[in-house]
């Protein structure tokens, strides 16, 4: 039975020197005198991906899709939710069936998994689009229905002061999908509320959202503050800037945040390629992606690029940013399989050396080739 020894990260955001025995699944994890100098940790759960290695979500075949698994694998990520952005509602339709027929193609015992789709609007505030297109939607009637009935659906980023947003909230969640409040204008007690509605997660904290001031607190502090909600955020050091991201480490604690890359199909590529997103013309400028004008629409790192950059930049300590990066995204999505090292959960393990830097990847066990 193959073997690893190490410093584990644990779900407790601590890290112990252990011997772990696999197979498909964690057969056992013993204590180890000497574990070496390489560190093990959960495979990373991207939650929100809108493309990589010049391939977009929005147009993307199952194929296309099985394509990014292998590229995210390689890269230390074990699973992960295409992101469909707000578009017309035949256009998400046609991702959800793209999605679907991509989760059943792609095997996740060799790639990483598709988990799901998230779906970034279009039920987000007109003040708040960021680089999306104006056809946001309130959420009710005939569109409503038709987001209720995609297959694939698995987290879903609405804005809460919306015309019938509550209800539709409460809908979403007895049908089992994860409501992230984003793309907002809300105020404090709008967003408060949403969470009281079921809303479990902030989507990109701080980006398309009303900004924090200290007479009109908004949905910035609704989620510094609220408990039962995790706050995801970007964490390559633009969308939030490292001294911003402690402070919300500082409120929430690795329990309360989740690291997502919204990362674009030009994630992987050379500086000056250029592409599409959504309506308009992208590029890498200063560390993220950005259409002409300047707005940030994405980033384009990895989910270990951002591990890095919390541990290093954040000072937060390496097993608790395993908690960020997996076992919090799992939690959210109620994967009771993955996420943690602990016996009898999948063997999905990435294997860092003493730089931080990507040694190895398995998925079910399956050592991957890098």
């Amino acid at each position: 039975m193959p073997a690893l020894s190490g410093r584990i990260a644990t779900a407790d955001g601590s890290l112990r020197a252990a011997r772990i025995s696999f197979g498909e699944r964690i057969e056992s994890i013993e204590a180890a005198s000497d574990p070496g100098g390489d560190f093990i940790l959960p495979g990373l759960i991207d939650l929100q991906v809108n493309g990589s290695h010049d391939l977009d979500v929005m147009s993307a075949s199952a194929g296309d899709l099985a394509l990014i698994s292998d590229a995210l694998a390689r890269e230390g990520t074990t699973g992960w939710l295409p992101t469909a952005v707000t578009s017309p509602l035949a256009a998400i339709e046609r991702v959800d069936s793209a999605v679907g027929e991509a989760q059943s193609a792609v095997d996740d015992h060799k790639s990483s998994a598709i988990l799901g789709m998230h779906l970034e609007g279009p039920f987000i505030s007109p003040r708040r689009l960021g680089a999306h297109p104006r056809l946001n939607l309130e959420p009710c009637g005939e569109p409503l229905d038709r987001m209720l009935a995609l297959k694939s659906l698995r987290v879903i980023t609405m804005a809460p002061e919306l015309v019938g947003a509550l209800e539709a909230i409460a809908r979403f969640r007895q049908r089992g999908v994860v409501v992230s409040i984003g793309h907002t204008d809300a105020d404090f007690d709008s967003a408060r509320g949403a969470c009281s509605a079921g809303a479990r997660m902030f989507t990109h904290l701080f980006n398309a959202m009303r900004p924090l001031n200290h007479r009109d607190p908004g949905v910035v502090t609704a989620a510094l503050t609220t408990d039962d909600a995790f706050v995801a955020v970007i964490p390559d050091g633009v969308h939030v800037h490292p001294g911003v991201l402690r402070i919300i480490y500082k409120a929430r604690e690795s329990r309360g945040m989740i690291l997502t890359t919204d990362k674009l199909s030009l994630a992987g590529m050379n500086p000056p390629a250029v592409r599409r997103f959504g309506s308009v013309e992208i590029r890498i400028e200063g560390g993220a992606a950005r259409p002409a004008g300047g707005t940030l629409a994405g980033s384009v790192i990895s989910m270990l690029d951002g591990v890095r950059l919390m541990v290093e930049q954040v000072d937060v300590p390496l097993g608790e940013a395993a908690v960020i990066a997996s076992t919090n995204p799992a939690l959210v999505l109620g994967l009771g399989d993955r996420g943690t090292l602990e016996t009898g959960r999948r063997a999905d393990m990435i294997v860092l050396g003493r730089a931080l830097e990507l040694k190895s990847v398995f998925v079910a066990g399956r050592e991957l080739r890098l």
